[in-house]
């Protein structure tokens, strides 16, 4: 899983949070990028309670490798008791990409 590419879903409540969030990881080099896209419409059950809240999607990508400092990172920094941080994993993708990805974080990629 070490050189595996993975896209990193992470919400957060404001635009402010997820540019500090997105910031962080990536100055610490546990990402290579994050893209924030507003105006996600969030509707959960929380604490037995349906909750419907306007939220802020995070898409960081990063590598296997770095997956358990940067979820350790994300759960340390985010203002949610439970914040959402899913992996999923990236089968393919453009080469040179994959490539300066990999640089960016640390990994060598095979491409």
């Amino acid at each position: 899983m070490d050189d595996q590419v993975l896209a990193v879903l992470v919400t957060a409540p404001t635009m402010d949070e997820a540019a500090r969030l997105g910031r962080t990881v990536v100055e610490e080099r546990l990402a290579a990028c994050a893209n924030l896209v507003p105006g996600v419409r969030s509707i959960y059950r929380w604490q037995d309670v349906v909750q419907d809240d306007a939220e802020v999607l995070l898409v960081i990508k990063t590598t296997g490798s770095t997956w358990n400092k940067l979820l350790q990172r994300i759960v340390e920094l985010h203002s949610y008791q439970t914040p959402e941080v899913l992996a999923l994993p990236i089968r393919h993708g453009a080469p040179a990409y994959l490539h300066w990805l990999g640089a960016q974080v640390g990994t060598e990629m095979d491409t």
